[in-house]
């Protein structure tokens, strides 16, 4: 399963422009612009699945610094500051990874 069949490719593209400028990536902002924040909690724990690259049921810090890349190949690597703000914002227990209820959470809120 890839995220174009749950996000709209438009709309995914949208929100990665909008944050191609090194530090300008907001999770909320681009959650919303690309379609996520709509969708039921079924299809955001699809995409949980699918940025959870390795399968471990976290997205850990490695992970995070990809993430624009998950959605679309060739999008930037997060800066060391957007990857630490993302953890910040969603790791709500504090152990350094975000969590599939975490993410749902960050994303519907």
């Amino acid at each position: 399963m890839s995220l174009s069949s749950i996000l709209p490719g438009d709309a995914i593209e949208s929100a990665i422009k909008a944050c191609q400028a090194p530090d300008s990536f907001c999770p909320k902002k681009f959650f919303q612009m690309c379609g996520l924040s709509k969708k039921s909690p079924q299809d955001i724990k699809k995409v949980f699945a699918i940025l959870d690259n390795d399968g471990s049921g976290y997205i850990e810090e490695e992970e995070l610094k990809f993430f624009l890349q998950r959605f679309c190949t060739g999008a930037r690597v997060l800066t060391d500051k957007e990857t630490k703000g993302f953890m910040t914002l969603a790791d709500d227990d504090s152990d350094g990874r975000i969590g599939a209820d975490e993410f749902q959470a960050m994303v519907s809120s």
